[in-house]
C-alpha cells in the first residue's frame, strides 16, 4: 500500500506544515488533518484503467469498475468517429441555408444535402442536428476532394480506411461533442444523419429504443463522467476514451427506469428547443408557445434537474459506487446544479473547428419580432399561433430526423405564401413593417410604435447573430439599404430568383427615387430662398436622401446583370457580389467584401458563382482537379475510372476546353463584372450630410 498526499490546493507557505500533519495522521501521531489530502492505494490498481493514469485520488470502487465491468465497446455496441469534411465552407451548410427540396436523409438518391452531427455545444439528452453536409451521389465530390488532399500529403486513401464508419451512416445512436468546457454530454441521434470526426456516435446492434435510452441515461450520469475523466489526458472526449469506459449490466427493471428518465429528459429539452427559431423543433416563439401549448417553460429547468438526480442515483447504484466517491475528482461535472435557461441559452463553444455560436441570448420580444418577420415572408405558419392548425406530433428520439420545423408552412402550401421582396417604405403595399403589424394583430400581439426604426437599424444585426452556427454566418433575410438605412429592400433567400434584382430596380427603387425626387422639387418651390433654418435642414435632408437613392439604384444596375443565385453555394458567397449594398451594417459588409475578394482571387472555384463569372479560369482547373470537375458536372469530360477503381485524367478531354468555356461565357456578364470591379469603393466616398439624412 502506498500513501499519496495531495497539496495542490495548499499555499506555498503552508505546504510543509500541512504535509507534516498529514504524515503524522497516517502514523497516528496527530489528528485533525484534512483526510481529503491523504490517499492510500495499491499502485498496481492504476493498470486496471486504460493507459494507466496516475489517478491516486480515485476510489477502489472506481478501479474495480474497469476490472469487473464490460467496456462500452462490445459485441453489441460500437462507438465510431466519422469523416472530416476539411473544407467546411464548401461542404457544410446550416440547414436553413439551402433549398428544402435538396435536403434528404443519408442513403436517398434524390438530395444533395444530408444531416451532419459535428460536435456542437454542451447539451444532454437532446440537441438539434442543425448542420448539413454535401452528399450527392454518396458523397462523390467530398470523397474526391478529401482523398486528393490526403494523397498530396502522402496519407493514402482516406475513404477506404474509413469504411467501417461509413457503414453506420444513417443509423440511430448516441452522439456527443469531442470538446466542451462544460463537461461530457451525450444526446440521442435519430435516423438519417452522417456523423463527423468531432461528433462521434455510439450504436447499439439491435437498435432497441429501451436499450439506447438507458445507455443515454448512463452516459449522462455523474458516475459515467467520473470514469471518463479518469482516462482523459487533454480534455477531449475522443472515441477511444468512450469505447473503454465501463458499462454495467442492467436488470430489466433498471433498464426500464433509466430509459424512462432519459426519454422524459429528451422530451423536456426538446420543449425548450421548440422556441428556438433555427431549430428543427421550432414551433413558436416562447410567449406564443406557452399560450398555445400551455407548457410552463420556467418549470422545465427544475424538472430536468430532478431527472438528472434520479439518473445519477440509479447509475451510482448499478456501477457499485457509493459515498466513498471523491468529491474532488478532477473535472467533476456538477450534475445537480445544471443551469438550464428557459429561453435561448448561452452554451459554450467547442473550442475547435466546430465551435458553435450559441452564445446569443435573444430577448422574448426580439424573438417574437423575428418570428413576425419570418411570417411576413411566408416562412412560418401563423395558423399555429391562432390555433387554426395544430403542430404535428413530436418525433421519436431515435426515429427519422425531422428535415424541417413544424412551425413552417406545410410542404404543399409553402410556395404559395413565400414573398421574395419587402421594403421599408411606409404606405407601400409591400411595406415590411405594415405586414408585420397585420400579422401581429392576427395573433393578438402588440407591436411598439418604434418598431419601424428598430427594423431599419437593429434587426439585421440581430438576425445575423441568431442565424450563425459553427462559425457560419447565414442570414436568410437580407437587408439591402441606403447608407442612412432610411430606405431598405428586404429579400428572403428561399423566395428570390434570378429576376429578383431586376424587379427591385424597376418595381421598387426606381419608382421610389422618382417619388422622392418629386417631393424634393415641391420642397424647393415651397421653401425658395427665404426658408427658415429648420426648413433648409429639411431640404438638405431630402436632397441627401435623393442622392442616396440614386446611388442605390446605380449599385443595383451594376450587379443585376451578373446576379445568378444558387443556394448550394451558401449564404455568404451568394451575398458576396452585393457587398456594396449593405453600407448600413459595416461588419457584415466587411465580411462579404472579404469573401468577394477571395472569390475573385480564385480560391472558391468550386462555387457555381465562380463558374458563372470566370469560366475561363474554372474550366481548365476541372481538368486537373477531379473534385472541381464533379462540382461543375464535368467529371466525365476530363476524368475516367480505371480498372483498379482509381480515377485518372483523360489524355484528351471528351470536349475541347475552349468550347466548354465559350458556351459558359456571357459578354453581358463579363461587361457587368468589369463595371463592378472597376467601380470606386463606396466606403471611401465623402459622408457629407449623413447626419442630416438620418433626421
Amino acid at each position: 500500500m502506498t500513501y499519496f498526499f495531495k497539496l495542490t490546493g495548499t499555499s506555498a507557505d503552508e505546504k510543509s506544515s500541512v504535509l507534516r500533519r498529514a504524515v503524522g495522521s497516517v502514523n497516528n501521531i496527530g489528528t485533525g488533518t484534512d483526510q481529503t489530502i491523504i490517499f492510500s492505494i495499491d499502485p498496481s490498481a492504476f493498470a486496471r484503467v486504460p493507459k494507466s493514469p496516475f489517478a491516486y485520488w480515485a476510489s477502489t470502487s472506481i478501479f474495480n469498475c474497469f476490472r469487473d465491468l464490460q467496456r462500452l465497446e462490445s459485441p453489441t455496441r460500437h462507438a465510431a468517429a466519422g469523416a472530416q469534411t476539411r473544407d467546411n465552407l464548401r461542404f457544410v451548410r446550416a440547414h436553413w441555408e439551402v433549398e428544402q427540396s435538396t435536403i434528404t436523409p443519408v442513403g436517398s438518391v434524390s438530395g444533395s444535402w444530408v444531416p451532419l452531427t459535428k460536435g456542437g455545444s454542451h447539451r444532454r439528452f437532446y440537441a438539434d442536428v442543425y448542420l448539413l453536409v454535401k452528399w450527392s451521389n454518396d458523397g462523390h465530390e467530398l470523397k474526391a476532394a478529401t482523398s486528393a488532399w490526403r494523397a498530396s500529403k502522402g496519407w493514402g486513401d482516406y475513404w477506404r480506411a474509413a469504411i467501417n464508419s461509413i457503414e453506420y451512416y444513417g443509423k440511430p445512436g448516441i452522439t456527443w461533442p469531442v470538446r466542451s468546457q462544460k463537461g461530457f454530454s451525450a444526446r440521442a441521434l435519430g435516423r438519417g444523419a452522417i456523423f463527423g470526426h468531432k461528433g462521434p456516435t455510439v450504436f447499439v446492434e439491435n437498435e432497441s429504443t429501451s436499450e439506447m435510452a438507458a445507455l443515454l441515461a448512463l452516459m449522462n450520469s455523474d458516475a459515467f463522467y467520473r470514469l471518463v475523466s479518469l482516462q482523459m489526458a487533454f480534455g477531449a472526449y475522443e472515441v477511444g476514451v468512450i469505447q473503454n469506459t465501463p458499462i454495467p449490466n442492467l436488470t430489466a427493471d433498471m433498464q426500464e427506469r433509466l430509459a424512462h428518465f432519459a426519454l422524459r429528459a429528451w422530451h423536456l429539452e426538446r420543449h425548450l428547443d421548440a422556441t428556438r427559431e433555427t431549430s428543427h423543433a421550432f414551433v413558436l416563439p416562447s410567449a406564443l408557445y406557452t399560450r398555445v401549448t400551455g407548457v410552463d417553460l420556467s418549470a422545465l429547468g427544475p424538472d430536468l434537474n430532478d431527472l438528472q438526480r434520479a439518473i445519477d442515483d440509479i447509475s451510482t447504484e448499478v456501477y457499485g459506487l457509493a459515498s466513498e466517491l471523491n468529491a474532488d475528482v478532477t473535472q467533476k461535472a456538477d450534475h445537480e446544479a445544471v443551469e438550464r435557461e428557459v429561453l435561448e441559452r448561452g452554451d459554450d463553444d467547442d473550442q475547435d473547428e466546430d465551435a458553435s455560436e450559441d452564445g446569443i441570448v435573444v430577448d422574448q420580444e426580439e424573438g417574437l419580432a423575428s418570428w413576425l418577420v419570418g411570417t411576413a415572408f411566408g416562412r412560418f405558419d401563423p395558423r399555429i399561433a391562432t390555433g387554426e392548425r395544430a403542430p404535428p406530433p413530436e418525433p421519436e428520439p431515435f426515429g427519422p430526423l425531422p428535415l424541417r420545423s413544424p412551425g413552417m408552412w406545410l410542404e404543399e402550401e409553402r410556395t404559395a405564401h413565400r414573398v421574395d421582396i419587402l421594403v421599408d417604405d411606409e404606405g407601400h403595399t409591400d411595406d415590411l413593417a405594415s405586414s408585420v403589424r397585420k400579422i401581429a394583430q392576427q395573433v393578438f400581439v402588440n407591436v411598439p410604435e418604434e418598431f419601424r426604426t428598430w427594423l431599419a437599424k437593429e434587426f439585421f444585426a440581430l438576425h445575423i447573430k441568431m442565424y450563425s452556427k459553427s462559425r457560419r454566418k447565414a442570414p436568410i433575410y437580407w437587408q439591402l439599404a441606403v447608407p442612412s438605412a432610411r430606405y431598405s429592400v428586404w429579400l428572403y433567400i428561399h423566395a428570390f430568383s434570378k429576376d429578383t434584382l431586376y424587379r427591385i430596380q424597376t418595381d421598387y427603387v426606381a419608382p421610389k427615387l422618382a417619388h422622392e425626387t418629386r417631393a424634393l422639387e415641391v420642397l424647393k418651390r415651397e421653401i425658395g430662398d427665404i426658408g427658415s433654418g429648420a426648413q433648409r435642414k429639411w431640404l438638405a435632408s431630402q436632397e441627401l436622401f435623393v442622392e442616396e437613392l440614386r446611388g442605390f439604384l446605380e449599385e443595383f444596375k451594376r450587379v443585376t446583370p451578373l446576379w445568378n443565385p444558387d443556394l448550394d453555394d451558401g449564404v455568404v458567397i451568394n451575398f458576396a457580389p452585393l457587398w456594396r449594398l449593405v453600407p448600413q451594417h459595416k461588419s457584415w459588409q466587411k465580411e462579404v467584401k472579404a469573401t468577394w475578394d477571395t472569390l475573385c482571387e480564385g480560391k472558391y472555384d468550386w462555387a457555381h458563382l465562380a463558374m458563372h463569372l470566370w469560366p475561363e479560369r474554372v474550366v481548365p482547373k476541372c481538368a486537373t482537379d477531379r473534385s472541381l470537375a464533379i462540382a461543375h458536372d464535368l467529371e466525365d469530360v476530363f476524368w475516367v475510372e480505371g480498372g483498379d477503381a482509381k480515377w485518372k485524367a483523360r489524355p484528351i478531354p471528351k470536349r475541347p476546353i475552349a468550347e466548354l468555356v465559350a458556351e459558359r461565357t456571357s459578354e453581358a456578364v463579363k461587361a457587368a463584372l468589369r463595371n463592378l470591379l472597376d467601380a470606386p469603393d463606396p466606403s471611401s466616398a465623402p459622408k457629407r450630410g449623413r447626419k442630416a439624412a438620418r433626421a
